[in-house]
């Protein structure tokens, strides 16, 4: 694993995913194809969250366990694909269509048209993680009008390509992130930027989607971890007339309830399986972290007091996290479809 030290700049998501493809770490993360070994993606989300602000993580986590692999699985061997798994090349992944809610994929209506030899892309993606910053992006976009879940292909756009425009998203979140609105007005592009099999981009982007909520559980544990450790000392040292807030029977208590929930998320976590989980498993892994996450922190948050709120303090962290609710998959949607499949989550005879 690349240390801090390493790392050309901690606070600069290009030069973190510089080193870290450097240092070979993406090459280990995937060494045999589409699943990450999962000790080197557990090691590196940890490490990222240690050292780096949660933009940066945000940043690193979506390229690593999303943007990679797809564009290895989908346009294996292009130069873009050896870049990015070397470090030196930045892909955002645009799946979220600026027209619709994030959960309606099918409804989206960025769409490419063939023309000839060319192609042409038309629509936006917004809230999109790199798209200020990225060399490329992996666009998810219609290629037929059919409802249907093979109407789908994935486009590979050259970001500083003519027609590609790229707005910072207005937020004051995610710094490093680059998080931005993207709008493609009549891209056109050679028919090769059509990359993979036309008709399986949904199914191949549903399939790394539970890539990215184990990667979404296991940095929700790792940062969760972190924040607990550091509100244990804070307890400890804080004067409290002649005792300090630790000796606080009720504080104890409520911080006790904490470290109950960090180990419900931490052996939910180790009960996952070596690979990827399946989609309902996927659901459920999603929905008890991002619980879990805002549970914890926002206790911490309040035991902390007014010290919460300090620039780049627990409060505004506490808001950042909320992205463990949204990405991948908002809540709520995701509670509507675990409670039709019911039967799937307890079993037989359910």
């Amino acid at each position: 694993m690349v240390s801090d030290t390493d790392m050309v700049n901690p606070t600069d998501a290009r030069s973190v995913w510089r080193g870290l493809g450097g240092a070979g770490v993406l090459d280990r993360l995937y060494p045999d194809g589409a699943d990450p070994d999962r000790r080197v993606l557990e090691t590196l989300l940890a490490t990222l969250d240690a050292h780096h602000p949660p933009g940066v993580v945000l940043s690193v986590c979506v390229q690593a366990a999303s943007a990679l692999p797809l564009l290895r699985a989908v346009a294996g061997g292009s130069d873009t694909a050896d870049q990015a798994r070397r470090g030196e090349a930045v892909v955002a992944l645009a799946a979220t269509d600026a027209a619709v809610a994030g959960s309606a994929l099918l409804d989206g209506r960025t769409r490419v048209d063939a023309d000839g030899d060319e192609v042409v892309l038309h629509g936006g993606k917004d809230w999109i993680t790199n798209a200020g910053s990225c060399d490329a992006v992996l666009v998810l976009a219609r290629h037929r009008p059919a409802r249907h879940f093979t109407s789908f292909c994935w486009v590979l756009v050259p970001a500083g390509h003519p027609g590609v425009h790229v707005e910072p998203a207005p937020t004051r979140y995610f710094a490093g992130a680059a998080v931005g609105h993207l709008r493609f007005d009549g891209v056109r592009l050679p028919a090769a930027h059509v990359v993979g099999r036309p008709g399986r981009a949904l199914a191949e982007f549903a399939r790394q989607v539970a890539v990215e909520r184990l990667a979404g559980a296991l940095w929700a544990r790792a940062l969760c971890r972190r924040v607990l450790a550091d509100t244990h000392r804070f307890l400890r040292d804080r004067s409290a007339g002649a005792t300090t807030l630790w000796d606080n029977a009720a504080i104890r208590e409520r911080f006790a309830r904490c470290l109950v929930e960090w180990s419900r998320l931490d052996a939910m976590c180790a009960a996952q399986p070596r690979s990827v989980p399946d989609a309902t498993a996927g659901m459920v892994l999603k929905a008890a972290y991002a619980a879990s996450a805002d549970r914890i922190l926002g206790e911490c948050a309040d035991l902390r007091g007014a010290d919460a709120f300090r620039t780049g303090g627990l409060a505004d962290l506490r808001a950042e996290a909320a992205m463990f609710g949204i990405a991948g998959g908002a809540t709520g949607a995701l509670l509507a479809q675990l409670a039709d499949r019911a039967a799937d989550v307890l079993g037989d005879g359910a």
